[in-house]
């Protein structure tokens, strides 16, 4: 039986909030059940819908399911949903089997509260599969020298992503300083057309600004601090900078007209791109694949450009620093049965990441975080543009995790709800940074 609803990070928000995929037996024993097709035992997963990993991970399933390793039921839930659904499920002790994240702060209260599997000495027997996986990917899974997850999909960096055929009708080019940006949202105005494509009522991805805004301007150590626990980080003068620079760009009406009630969930923002209303998206990789497969002959026909954040004046951060997602992760519930895990781990170790799912993802316009991938990455359709990426992650000097992974739960919830204030004109640069000083949220 199968049943997928499309719909961040490949994925997406909104009812009840779930999209729901049942790979193997028809119906789900749910979480923290036992049993399950061809005797050899179950194990329950959730994920976030989007495509197209949406339907990658989901072949991945039944590719695994036809194996006598046991049976994976995954379950799909939009984005938003997911986040509230999975906490709530964790802190119960109803988790599924495997649990879909994002590393970082989350993960550490996970593995604080012992609630998720140490998998390290597991790697060490499994070392060959361990090495499969390009090496940066691990620290965002490690907590106090234990990891507590495993690697899964593509690298995410967040890119700056142009439509080539509205900058080249407004007499513009791809911005790299911040002048230039300005200049383009000036002109993008001129001819009447968005200048900058952005679903603000998601507010994480009004965060991709700040992330940016903050390397450039004070360089990636300021968030360091932060992210380490050093909430007096947040009174630095490069913080009030950014937020200043935030209010220069609403002053500019720099964003599309309605974006605070635009969700990421609907890909709206992604389609002003792909229509030629927008000219420039902040966004994550993920979205490449989504504008290839829903945008017709935008990515075929060369009008989706791509580079990097434009440099600030006088700030620390260079052009080639990066921020975004190193990957996705998979975790082991804690709660699972032993029974459970078992099939978890083989699931995890040929399934989840298989040679197949790596080529899917390379041929959905991603690249795979497994070494080796090379000569794919050279024959694919969208070879420059994935070339383009793993260069840039080779090249940059720093690559700071999204902030809302990076940190913990709480301290997250607190930064999108002061995200939205700010974006909203409700507080000031410095009443956003006395917040998050102080954790203060609405």
């Amino acid at each position: 039986m199968r049943n997928i609803s499309l719909t961040r990070r490949g994925m997406l928000g909104a009812t009840a909030g779930l999209s729901a995929l049942t790979l193997g037996a028809c119906g789900t024993a749910g979480p923290g059940s036992g049993g399950g097709g061809g005797g050899a035992g179950s194990a329950s997963y959730w994920s976030v819908s989007g495509e197209p990993n949406e339907t990658i991970y989901g072949d991945s399933v039944a590719a695994f399911n036809e194996g006598d390793a046991g049976q994976v039921e995954v379950t799909f839930f939009q984005n938003d949903a997911y986040k509230q659904k999975i906490r709530t499920a964790i802190g119960a002790g109803e988790a599924p089997t495997i649990i879909y994240g994002w590393g970082g702060g989350g993960l550490r209260t996970y593995a604080e509260e012992s609630q998720v599997e140490d998998v390290t000495a597991w790697l060490e027997e499994e070392s060959e599969y361990k090495s499969r996986f390009v090496e940066s990917v691990w620290d965002a899974a490690t907590v106090d020298d234990k990891i507590y997850a495993l690697p899964q999909g593509a690298t995410q960096p967040i890119i700056l992503f142009q439509n080539t055929k509205v900058l080249g009708d407004i007499g513009a080019e791809a911005p790299e300083t911040w002048e230039q940006l300005l200049e383009v949202i000036e002109k993008a105005h001129s001819a009447g057309v968005a200048p900058i494509s952005l679903a603000g009522q998601s507010r994480w991805t009004s965060m991709m600004w700040l992330e940016y805004l903050l390397d450039r301007i004070g360089g990636p150590d300021v968030f360091a601090r932060i992210a380490a626990g050093d909430s007096e980080a947040w009174l630095d003068d490069s913080v009030i900078a950014m937020g200043e620079k935030v209010k220069e760009l609403l002053e500019v009406s720099a964003f599309v007209d309605g974006f605070e009630s635009m969700a990421a969930d609907s890909n709206t923002d992604q389609a002003l791109m792909w229509t030629d209303q927008a000219a420039l998206m902040l966004h994550g990789g993920w979205t490449f694949g989504g504008m290839k497969a829903s945008g017709g002959d935008f990515v075929p026909s060369g009008r989706l450009g791509y580079g990097p954040f434009p440099t600030i004046d006088g700030g620390k951060g260079e052009l080639t620093n990066l921020v975004g997602n190193p990957c996705n992760y998979l975790s082991i519930s804690a709660a699972a049965s032993d029974e459970e895990k078992e099939v978890a781990k083989a699931f995890l170790k040929d399934g989840a990441m298989s040679d197949q799912v790596a080529a899917d993802l390379i041929a959905s316009g991603s690249a795979p975080v497994v070494v080796g991938q090379e000569e794919a990455l050279a024959a694919s359709e969208d070879a420059d543009y994935l070339q383009w990426v793993y260069s840039s992650i080779q090249e940059a000097p720093a690559f700071t995790q999204s902030w809302d992974q990076a940190l913990q739960p709480t301290e997250a919830e607190t930064l999108l709800v002061n995200i939205e204030q700010l974006f909203l004109g409700q507080v000031t640069p410095e009443q956003f940074a006395e917040n998050m000083a102080a954790g203060k949220g609405a």
